[in-house]
């Protein structure tokens, strides 16, 4: 026996959401509806609804997880959401993410190493991290490679950052009233540095200007 399709609901002007038995099952184009005859009250039988899911929609939601990531990297996380926003099934968006992770295209390994090389000048190794997590990069994965990327860095990597902001904001002691440090060190402090990093970091300027 087959499903009923007890709603069908205009999503935009070219998709609608159909509900089969009560439940939302899909989103199909207009044309599609007609070309499976989808009508309220019609029974979708079993081999239509597999040739919906699995020849329709399976294909899309691979399809657009390959588009999304041909424009930017996202991360597992990022994807899966960006794939939920067009209400594909669980199952298929996890069909989606095993396709473009077996072709190498989805890796947050590599996402992440980019993202930190990128991001190692001018932002803090906390910063960095939260931003990592918040991208849906696990701390597992995460903390190894901070500390494999860090370790080849030589000297101290988040005091130089502090001194590179502060030289390119032209900090000089001598002609900086407490407000505008008080507003530098806020800045800094909003990056993720440690205000023991941010007063060595104004310290080097003092010791040079004298």
């Amino acid at each position: 026996m087959g499903r009923i399709v007890t709603d069908i609901v205009e999503f935009d002007k070219k998709r609608c959401k159909v509900y089969l038995d009560g439940e939302f099952a899909f989103l199909l184009y207009k044309g599609e509806l007609r070309d499976f005859s989808i009508k309220i009250d019609a029974e979708i039988s079993d081999a239509t609804y597999t040739e919906i899911v699995e020849g329709v929609l399976c294909k899309r939601c691979r399809l657009r997880a390959m588009n999304l990531l041909q424009k930017k990297d996202y991360t597992e996380k990022q994807l899966r959401d960006k794939l939920s926003e067009g209400l594909y099934p669980t199952e298929l968006i996890n069909d989606a993410i095993g396709y473009v992770r077996m072709y190498k295209y989805l890796d947050d390994d590599r996402y992440a190493r980019d993202y930190i090389t990128y991001h190692l000048p001018t932002r803090s190794k906390n910063r960095i991290i939260q931003d990592l997590i918040t991208k849906g990069i696990s701390k597992d994965m995460l903390m190894p490679i901070v500390e494999e990327l860090y370790s080849e860095e030589s000297g101290d990597v988040e005091l130089d950052q502090v001194k590179e902001l502060l030289n390119k904001k032209h900090y000089d002691p001598d002609n900086t009233d407490f407000k505008e440090k008080q507003k530098i060190m806020a800045f800094l402090m909003r990056r993720g540095f440690q205000m023991s990093t941010i007063r060595k970091g104004m310290n080097y300027f003092d010791e040079d200007y004298q």
